[in-house]
């Protein structure tokens, strides 16, 4: 059950450092600023990405 939780933990961290670093590229007008989802489906495609290069490999 612990280990469960950390995964879970782990997944939202990366979700939620992606969306922030997101939010900080449209602030500085990088990417657009159209409203929608694109955002959140873009910051979870890269948090699954995150998650997989940094956290998981440090529990090995």
């Amino acid at each position: 059950m612990n280990n469960s939780l950390k995964t879970v933990w782990l997944f939202l961290s990366s979700f939620g450092i992606m969306f922030a670093f997101l939010s900080w590229m449209q602030e500085a007008g990088v990417l657009s600023d159209a409203g929608g989802w694109w955002k959140g489906g873009l910051a979870f495609a890269a948090g699954i990405l995150l998650y997989f290069l940094i956290p998981k490999r440090m529990e090995e």
